[in-house]
């Protein structure tokens, strides 16, 4: 990277972090591009350089938040990979504590965004927002169950419209129930081990 793509990364990440600090203090409809530029020291020229609208720093604010849930991830989902490349058929399990609970724990602390993609979905695809889940932990297990990739895409399609509708009644509840409650109640909707394996039967 050079020294003026530096600078240009340097000041989105300013514009980035002074946007999640106003959706912390009003709703993202008050919210406007003056206020953007002076919380984060640039201009209206510099903001219209890097975005056409509000909603632009929306969507690139859910990518620079999720890639600080996978740094938050990154040594411990080596681990997991590995359990689900290597691990007993009946042991592997489509949510789990150990990596549904720092999940949750992280979109309790950015409410805030994911709470403005809730509100305006027309700008932003939930599926996408919460996508992180599914592209490291559900698809690699129904791998292992040796899903087909139709099976797979409609029973991942199945899970996310599920868990996005738990994680979304709970943000509109203010994230009061415990991450571990939230996380009991997505592991009563999941398929369990015995239906799973009956899939792994049939497929083989």
């Amino acid at each position: 990277m050079n020294k003026s793509d530096s600078k240009y990364y340097n000041t989105a990440i300013k514009m980035d972090e002074a946007f999640l600090q106003l959706l912390n203090e009003k709703d993202f409809d008050y919210i406007t591009v003056k206020e953007i530029c002076l919380k984060a020291g640039v201009n209206r020229s510099t903001f219209y350089l890097h975005y056409e609208t509000v909603g632009d720093l929306l969507r690139e604010c859910i990518d620079y938040t999720n890639n600080k849930c996978f740094q938050r991830y990154s040594d411990s989902l080596v681990n997991i990979k590995q359990k689900i490349l290597s691990g007993k058929l009946n042991e592997l399990l489509l949510i789990t504590p150990e990596y549904m609970t720092p999940y949750l724990e992280f979109v309790k602390e950015n409410k805030s965004l994911f709470m403005a993609v809730v509100n305006h979905s027309t700008l932003m695809k939930a599926d996408e927002t919460f996508s992180f889940m599914f592209k490291n932990i559900f698809s690699p297990i129904l791998s292992r169950f040796n899903c087909k990739d139709m099976e797979k895409n409609y029973i991942i399609s199945f899970y996310i419209s599920g868990i996005i509708a738990i994680i979304t009644a709970w943000l509109k509840n203010d994230c009061k129930e415990e991450t571990d409650t939230i996380v009991k109640i997505c592991m009563r909707c999941v398929l369990p081990n015995k239906e799973l394996i009956e899939l792994y039967n049939t497929n083989n």
